[in-house]
This record gives structure tokens, C-alpha cells and sequence, in this order.
């Protein structure tokens, strides 16, 4: 599916964003592990979110869609059952490696694969941990690479130190160690996403927190009413283009505010934004408010690699940004882009080009230079999500018609982006 953008007037007025999709996918996942009945609300019915839901179906749990909301009636992840078929996670890396932790700890033959691109992503960063814990896990390429077959059971806890700052990593270890004999303890990840850490600690789970990491110990979940704030990352793409346009003014509601995801606002901040936060909240132990965005001057930065994790999703759309900024951005630190649903770091920096950018690749990272006017161009995000909205960025502050080939690729994320943009969001 090709789309095709032009510049645009202002976006002006205010909406919300889709629900957050690592917290759907979680809610999703955790709910299946816990007794009682789970409803999520709302529930983000993204391409890569309803794989969740489709692998956890094949497994025997009881899990539904009603209008907004997921509504999972668990038993435990005892009363899961052996698929009798391969589970398809997509394109969703979440999926995998989440459900390879909890399938850890069952004991039976499960096998995981997904689409082409899932299937070149590492997940030896999972295996060797939930193999030390006991389960038995295979894949390809040395049990680098999907699909993984996994029969586990039987697990004790370790203490486990990662080397990548990985959330989904953090997040599968924890999931088989509360199938686990004893404690498991994770160190490093601090600056990983911590939905998961939040989601158990609401659902009764026994987390203890330490200098360098958290330790789970076994134990029952209990199901939950949770409510799903609008998701940051989702959020990044209009407020960036809020920034970007002149003459615009965007009020977005109910977005989460997790501090582990809010590195981009606080990077557009310090290059001038100066986005608004309010209708500040905690609900379910996840934090939300109302973000107020508007056109700025913007200037360049250098990012300390430090920051990367806490917005590895939104470098693509900060490669944009800084086209339009005055003087060098640079990002270091950032090599796990290359192993994202695509390269992205090859990806945002040459198809860039094409539109008249002045970026540089880096082994890690890039260096732009702005402020430049873009040209239209017929580009291809390379079948990656959050590329192809970059990209859709790109083009509004692009002269001529840009060309954006494969945009169904945005499903996984953000249905409905291509009509807000369209739209300019004016009520």
C-alpha cells in the first residue's frame, strides 16, 4: 500500500493516541498467568497486540474482546495446555520473547515463530537465561534466532545480570521466575521500560527492589481491572509534527507518562519545544497526563547515551527532528536499533537522503545536520513501523509530494495515524 503526503497547514486541537501496546501486550500475557478475571481497558488492537492475543488463545486461555476492552478469565498458568500448532508472533518481539519466559516454566513442547523480520531478530539474550533457570529451548543459528521450541518446567531461580538494556529481557526472566523454585533476581535494565515490574506488583506478585535491579519470587497473580493510558511513543510522532509545523497547537490527552519511556519529551525540551505537561495522575500504577505542544525553533543536541534506552523507539523520529534543527545532532550508544524490526539506523539515515538530508551513519547511531529544507521522495520504511511515521513526518515539512511505500506496515503500532495527520486534528 502506497500513501502520499504533501505539506500541510497547522495541526491544531486536541485527541488521544492509541493505548499503550507494552502495556496491552503485558496485560494480555499477565492476565493469562493470574486466577481470576483481568480487564484491560482500553486494549490496543494493533496487529502486534492481537498476536498476543491469538498465541494465548492457542494455549487454552479463555481471553476475549468486548468493545475497548480485553477481558482475559484466568486459571493460573497451570491450566495453560500444549498448542497443537506453532504460535505465530508476527512481527512482535514482545510477543516471543514475554511468551518464552512464561512458557519457561510449563511443561510441555511449545514452538514460537513469527513473520521474516521476527525471525532475524536475536533472542540468545533470552535463551541463556531461561535455560540457566532449567528450561530446555532451541532455535536456529546456534539458538540465536527464531523460531524457538521451548519445553520447560521445573525452573530455579538464578540471579541474572544483563548486558543488553533490554525490557523484554528483564521482563521474561521475571515471568519464569515466578514459576520458579526460589528467588530470581535481575540486575541492570534500570533504564528499561519497567511496565512489567509495575503490572506485577498490582496483580499481588512479590517483587523486592534492590541498588541494581528487582528480585521476584514465586508466587499467584490475581486478576485485575487495569486501565491503559495512551501510548508516549504513539504520542512522539504528533508532537513532533506539532513542533515541526508551523502555526500548529496539539493538546493530546491521557498519554503515559512512564519516566522510563519519556526520554524524547524531555530531548525535545532541551532542544526548544517546550512541551507543556499536565493533568498529571497515577492510575494502576502507571503514571498519565495532558501534553500541550506547539511550533518551535529548534537547535541540536548531543545525546548521551545513557538516555538511548529510554527512547530506542522514537531515534527514527528523532532523526527527522533534527533536520529541521539549527546546528549538529548526534545520537551514540544506539546500536540495538540495528537488530529493531529493521536496521534502523541504515534505514531512517538513507531513505533521509533521498528526501535531501544531511545525516551521517554511525556504527551506532548518526549525525545530522540542520536546519534543511526536505524534498518530496518515493520511500520505502523497509516494512518498519516506526520508520514509515517518521517518515509521514518528514513529508510535512517536505517541498513536493513524498511517497511512502508499504504504510501498512503501521498497523502493528498506530492504526489510524495516515487519518489524524490528514485531518490535522482540528475539532
Amino acid at each position: 500500500m502506497e500513501v502520499r503526503l504533501e505539506p500541510r497547514g497547522p495541526l491544531r486541537g486536541e485527541t488521544e493516541v492509541p493505548p499503550d501496546k507494552s502495556i496491552s501486550h503485558r496485560a494480555a500475557i499477565l492476565g493469562s498467568m493470574a486466577k481470576g478475571r483481568t480487564v484491560a481497558t482500553p486494549f490496543l488492537r494493533s496487529l502486534d497486540c492481537l498476536s498476543t492475543v491469538s498465541c494465548l488463545r492457542m494455549l487454552g486461555v479463555e481471553i476475549r474482546l468486548e468493545g475497548s476492552a480485553l477481558v482475559v478469565e484466568g486459571d493460573g498458568p497451570e491450566s495453560w495446555r500444549e498448542p497443537t500448532d506453532v504460535l505465530d508472533a508476527g512481527n512482535s518481539a514482545t510477543t516471543m520473547r514475554l511468551l518464552a519466559g512464561a512458557l519457561a516454566g510449563r511443561p510441555f513442547l511449545s514452538i514460537i515463530s513469527g513473520d521474516s523480520s521476527l525471525r532475524s531478530r536475536p533472542m540468545g539474550r533470552v535463551v541463556e537465561p531461561l535455560r540457566k533457570m532449567g528450561a530446555a529451548i532451541m532455535g536456529r543459528d546456534g539458538d540465536r534466532l527464531p523460531p524457538l521450541a521451548i519445553r520447560g518446567g521445573g525452573l530455579k531461580g538464578i540471579e541474572w545480570n544483563m548486558e543488553v538494556e533490554s525490557a523484554q529481557v528483564k521482563s521474561a526472566v521475571l515471568l519464569a521466575g515466578l514459576q520458579a523454585e526460589g528467588e530470581t533476581t535481575v540486575r541492570g535494565g534500570l533504564a528499561a521500560r519497567d511496565h512489567t515490574e509495575r503490572m506485577l506488583s498490582l496483580m499481588g506478585a512479590e517483587l523486592s527492589f534492590i541498588d541494581d535491579g528487582v528480585t521476584v519470587r514465586p508466587g499467584t497473580l490475581q486478576g485485575r481491572e487495569i486501565s491503559i493510558p495512551g501510548d508516549i511513543s504513539s504520542a512522539a510522532f504528533l508532537l513532533a509534527a506539532a513542533v515541526l509545523v508551523p502555526g500548529s497547537h496539539l493538546i493530546l490527552r491521557r498519554v503515559g507518562l512512564n519516566p522510563t519511556r519519556a526520554g524524547f519529551l524531555s530531548l525535545l525540551n532541551t532542544m526548544g519545544a517546550m512541551i507543556a505537561e499536565y493533568d498529571y495522575e497515577e492510575v494502576d500504577h502507571e503514571p498519565r497526563g495532558t501534553l500541550e505542544a506547539r511550533h518551535a525553533d529548534l537547535r541540536g543536541v548531543a545525546v548521551d547515551p545513557e538516555r538511548v534506552p529510554t527512547m530506542i523507539d522514537e531515534l527514527p523520529l528523532l532523526a527527522v527532528v533534527a533536520t529541521q534543527a539549527e546546528g549538529e545532532t548526534v545520537v551514540r550508544g544506539a546500536a540495538e536499533l540495528r537488530v529493531k524490526e529493521s536496521d534502523r539506523i541504515a534505514g531512517v539515515c538513507g531513505e533521509l537522503r533521498k528526501m535531501g538530508a544531511r545525516i551521517e551513519e554511525l556504527p551506532d547511531g548518526f549525525v545530522v545536520r540542520g536546519p534543511v529544507r526536505l524534498r518530496g521522495a518515493e520511500v520505502d520504511p523497509r516494512g518498519d513501523h516506526r520508520i514509515a511515521m517518521a517518515l509521514a513526518v518528514a513529508a510535512l515539512v517536505a517541498e513536493g509530494t513524498t511517497t511512502i511505500r508499504g504504510w501498512e506496515c503501521t498497523e502493528v503500532s498506530f492504526p489510524g495515524f495516515l487519518q489524524l495527520l490528514e485531518t490535522g486534528l482540528t475539532r
